[in-house]
């Protein structure tokens, strides 16, 4: 496993570990995640193995999708997912994109957030969200900003 997806299954764990994920179907539960470099520790990894022979185990890697399997094979999710690449956090992409998913019925929770890896450099915050339980949060571009903030830089 590379480290973006070590990282995610990881953070999915803190996340996840108190929470009854068997309340929902395996459908209902959808992962949204983005970052700002891909995969590209293991697309350097895997350029590098090129050279001699290809490595068939770094190269399914080399999608930045490949977190959200891991996560939905440790939790069994199998709803919708989708993974982004953008310069920065973009915490109106996430909000537009989960609550489209919950309001259209096509889930009723969702792991969404920020995992990153580049270098020596490792970054996640992630979120769980779901229908109608709000734990005194709403779920806002602005909220969701403001923790991924506090988040990075190490505030509670």
């Amino acid at each position: 496993m590379d480290n973006l997806c070590k990282l995610g299954t990881l953070a999915a764990h803190v996340l996840l570990h108190h929470l009854r994920l068997e309340n929902y179907q395996p459908e209902d539960i959808g992962i949204v995640l983005s970052n700002s470099n891909a995969s590209i520790e293991a697309d350097v990894k895997y350029y590098e193995s090129s050279k001699a022979y290809p490595s068939p185990a770094l190269f399914v890697y080399t999608l930045p999708n490949i977190v959200i399997g891991e996560i939905s094979i440790r939790y069994g999710c199998k709803g919708e997912n989708a993974f982004f690449v953008s310069e920065q956090f973009d915490a109106r992409l996430l909000h537009f994109y989960v609550m489209d998913l919950l309001r259209h019925q096509r889930i009723k929770a969702c792991i969404c957030g920020w995992s990153d890896v580049v270098n020596d450099t490792m970054e996640a915050c992630l979120f769980f969200v779901e229908v109608g339980n709000h734990n005194g949060v709403n779920f806002t571009a602005e909220n969701i900003d403001k923790y991924y903030k506090q988040d990075l830089n190490g505030k509670e």
